[in-house]
């Protein structure tokens, strides 16, 4: 990779030869089409087609994963062989400009008729371009400063129940969380703006209530509010959040689109909450879609400062491997000549039996740890989850086990009989 070239690297499915049907992946997504046309000049291909760099077959598998009428109508029924591709593509063939690159890495390559199965794995960019792009506002240090925890990991919730709510009721259960010492409050990913509570409402019900228990408590708990909407919307819910002295504002990735994302960064400081929400739908095929490192990658181009992981031993379908390393990917800048990294969040499924296996995961304590039903579940109530939380925390950082750590912490031990086995 030189600072004229990025990198893409695909897995791929195929009946036909690889090398072939790389070739044809760098040509569709560069200069060339299915056939060399007039005006496509040598010196044209020489500036602005893409190049494969590495082809590596992993072999024949039984059956092509997905139909291709294309393949039906030239009667190949060849196994197909599954590969990894690595393509270099010209820089200036996209600018700064994070639609057109996301067009380029992941457009009609999923339609290609040669392939039965096609996944963007990874992105690889020079640092100079890098930094031409969006940065987070506030990343891990921003967020630490704005939630005023300086150390350890940040312990959040989620507005539940999820939806139904009033700003009166939300502002209520936002008051006992606060109270109960949390960190953070998200909204859920399915309430924006609700006919039942709209933002123009809640929002000041909301930070009323925060900023009377910063009297009391010295700091400010961060509030994501969920903001998903078309981009003048989340512009103007996103200068009455600031207006009321929230500090952050959440929005649903995959369904607010790059550019209303990157408008919405550019116009605010405040801290932006990447929900994935949908994720699943572009990941869950092992030889479809796209990976996490490739979405990370192009979101945090957007400029998001925290970036959902999942949880551990959590209630959704990803591997506990596939949520270390998205982990890791958060928490490693893209540019080593500028902090860029984001704050990894935990969430789905999470209690104080699921700390130890984060704890590991992290390698650290720059994350956000979020539990809905962990905290507003427990039978002692929020204050005792969040406690049960920090007491499994501590238990790590001291080397203890949860058992151990729950003889002399009473909502750890209740939180340990009543969720369940520790994980």
């Amino acid at each position: 990779m030189t600072d004229t070239h990025f990198t893409a690297d695909y897995l791929i499915e195929t009946p036909l030869p690889l090398e072939k049907v790389a070739e044809i992946m760098a040509g569709e997504q560069s200069s060339g089409t299915f056939i060399r046309v007039a005006g496509e000049t040598d010196d044209l291909r020489a500036r602005a087609r893409a190049e494969v760099l590495g082809v590596v077959d992993l072999g024949e598998i039984d059956h092509p994963t997905l139909p291709s009428a294309w393949l039906i109508r030239r009667g190949i029924t060849t196994r197909p062989h599954r590969a990894t591709v690595r393509i270099s593509f010209p820089i200036d063939n996209i600018g700064v400009n994070l639609a057109a690159l996301a067009s380029t890495v992941a457009g009609n390559l999923y339609d290609l008729g040669e392939v039965t199965g096609l996944r963007l794995e990874n992105i690889n960019l020079p640092a100079s371009w890098r930094r031409r792009y969006l940065l987070p506002k506030q990343g891990i240090a921003g967020t630490r400063r704005l939630t005023g925890v300086a150390e350890g990991p940040m312990i959040g919730s989620i507005i539940k129940p999820n939806v139904g709510l009033t700003p009166e009721d939300t502002a209520k259960l936002v008051g006992r969380l606060c109270d109960a010492g949390v960190d953070f409050i998200k909204d859920d990913e399915i309430s924006a703006d609700p006919v039942h509570a709209p933002l123009a409402k809640r929002i000041p019900a909301v930070m009323a209530v925060v900023k009377r228990v910063e009297d009391r408590l010295g700091r400010r708990v961060m509030i994501a509010f969920n903001i998903t909407d078309e981009t003048d919307a989340m512009r103007r819910h996103a200068d009455l959040v600031e207006s009321e002295g929230g500090t952050c504002v959440m929005a649903n990735l995959n369904w607010c689109g790059f550019s209303a994302v990157e408008t919405l960064r550019r116009s605010t400081d405040l801290a932006l909450h990447g929900h994935r929400n949908g994720f699943g739908a572009l990941s869950r095929c092992d030889v479809l879609g796209i990976g996490f490192g490739a979405y990370q990658v192009l979101w945090r181009l957007a400029g998001v400062d925290h970036m959902h992981v999942h949880g551990l031993d959590g209630k959704f379908a990803q591997e506990n491997s596939e949520v270390i390393e998205s982990t890791a990917m958060c928490l490693t800048a893209l540019d080593d000549q500028s902090d860029d990294r984001v704050l990894p969040a935990f969430s789905s499924g999470q209690w104080a039996g699921t700390v130890p296996v984060t704890w590991k995961a992290a390698g650290g304590d720059d994350f956000l740890f979020m539990a809905g039903g962990g905290i507003m579940g427990h039978p002692g109530g929020p204050a005792a989850g969040i406690e049960s939380i920090r007491a499994a925390f501590h238990a790590m950082k001291n080397g203890k086990t949860l058992e151990d750590a729950a003889d002399t912490s009473e909502p750890l031990r209740k939180a340990l009989e009543f969720f369940g086995k520790a994980a």
